[in-house]
């Protein structure tokens, strides 16, 4: 028997549901496709779906006992300074400066519970 799957998810757990949703509608520019208020909130990304879940109360000390092992979620933008002006906008500007890669121009930014943002612009070129 062969292992299949059809589809994968990035899922941020969050006690801070409503305003980690608030922030990704905000950022996104969507609202959720799937939102049951207070427990679970899914949007469709380019090529992924980003879930968050508020953990159930029997569950909330393990999620904050992990709270130091966060996600860094790399978003593929057009234009760097676009995003981080948005960004900016929603109260959560990058806490540093563009940094220059071998693949292109990228910069962190967090959400409000602290997961890396990693927005990268890939170098284009003109061949």
């Amino acid at each position: 028997m062969v292992f299949e799957y059809t589809n994968a998810f990035v899922t941020i757990a969050s006690v801070n549901f409503d305003n980690l949703v608030n922030f990704y509608t905000k950022f996104l520019e969507q609202k959720p496709v799937t939102l049951i208020p207070n427990v679970y909130a899914e949007f469709n990304l380019v090529s992924m779906q980003l879930g968050i879940f508020k953990p159930k109360n029997t569950n909330e000390s393990e999620f904050e006992a992990i709270a130091k092992s966060k996600i860094s979620l790399c978003l593929e933008v057009n234009n760097l300074e676009d995003a981080i002006a948005h960004l900016t906008a929603l109260s959560y500007p990058p806490p540093g400066d563009i940094s220059i890669a071998s693949h292109g121009r990228e910069i962190y930014a967090y959400d409000p519970d602290g997961n890396r943002l990693i927005l990268h612009q890939a170098i284009v070129n003109d061949n």
